[in-house]
């Protein structure tokens, strides 16, 4: 293995060891390469995970090996990374989470294997209340990306409705996802009870999407618009954040203009940052378009009183 570098990232000295290692076969993309992608986005993927808890999928010997899913932060931080401490009634149990303020705690999780970020859709000043909702398109398998695109803009429409504004951002796979600022006045129960009236409302309008509880029992052609996405502790991958796969694909904002036109897998760590350095961040004016859910809650109510059952709590992910 070759010999450490040093990284100065943002003033703070980042040592990285193994920068030779190959973590995506595809294009034989290294361990340095991914640090200095991340450095490149900085300013996107420290916005995207400022403040929140953040758990790390880690690929010690690169993508193509073992998964890690790490929700306590690895030993041996420097005492400049920040966590936030967060407690898992389940198992009565607590783990401190990396809680991103610097560009240099996203290469330091680098130089800890870390590929992927997956951070809460709350932050840390009260991690009990979201301030993010989160609209998760998700492709059953015989589904096309074309069907998400169309559910996207089924999406667009009804969020313009609203009046909110929605960001959506590449999943990385074969998905799509929309977030939407919220106020952080409401729990993770009512968050995911609106977010799931919108789901049904899109499904209302169009005949892609299937809500069906179990996957299994979906159509197979069908789009999920996933509302468990804002369940507690339910987490996917931030914009910028890089995927454990071979190819080096990366979550990325895009505008609804380019809905039609997008491929996901254009997106990599060899591309994005020369379009993140034309055009900055997507997201950056997410902070300022706060949408109340109250509408949600309505129709969420009204749903009820109409025969609209619950669907079941989802599962509680793991403690490692």
């Amino acid at each position: 293995m070759s010999a450490a570098v040093e990284l100065d990232v943002g003033g703070r000295a980042v040592r990285l060891s193994n920068p030779d290692r190959v973590y995506f076969p595809a294009r034989g993309e290294t361990k340095l390469d991914l640090a200095q992608y991340y450095i490149a986005v900085s300013e996107g993927i420290v916005r995207a995970l400022r403040d929140r808890p953040c758990m790390l999928h880690r690929f010690p010997t690169g993508v193509t090996g073992e998964k890690v899913h790490q929700k306590r932060l690895p030993r041996g931080a420097p005492d400049w990374v920040e966590t936030v401490r967060i407690h898992f009634p389940r198992w009565n149990r607590t783990a401190d989470e990396l809680c991103v303020q610097h560009p240099a705690d996203v290469v330091w999780a680098v130089q800890m294997s870390t590929v992927e970020f997956h951070p809460w859709n709350s932050r840390r000043a009260d991690v009990e209340k979201p301030d993010e909702w989160r609209i998760d398109l998700d492709p059953m398998p015989e589904a096309s990306y074309a069907d998400v695109r169309r559910v996207a803009h089924v999406a667009h429409e009804v969020l313009d409705e609203l009046g909110a504004t929605g960001w959506p951002k590449t999943s990385g796979g074969k998905g799509m996802h929309i977030y939407v600022r919220i106020p952080p006045d409401h729990g993770f129960a009512d968050v995911r009870r609106g977010a799931h009236a919108f789901a049904r409302e899109v499904g209302r309008r169009c005949d892609l999407v299937d809500l069906t509880w179990w996957r299994k029992d979906r159509n197979p052609a069908s789009i999920f618009v996933d509302y468990n996405q804002n369940a507690r502790d339910h987490t996917i991958a931030a914009a910028y954040s890089v995927r454990g796969v071979a190819e080096a694909v990366v979550s990325t904002p895009i505008r609804w203009d380019e809905i039609d036109d997008a491929d996901p897998g254009d997106f990599t760590i060899a591309t994005v940052p020369k379009r993140f350095a034309e055009l900055g961040d997507l997201h950056a004016g997410i902070d300022d378009a706060v949408f109340p859910i109250d509408q949600l809650l309505e129709w969420a109510d009204r749903d009820a009183h109409e025969g609209a059952g619950a669907p079941p709590e989802p599962e509680a992910q793991e403690l490692d």
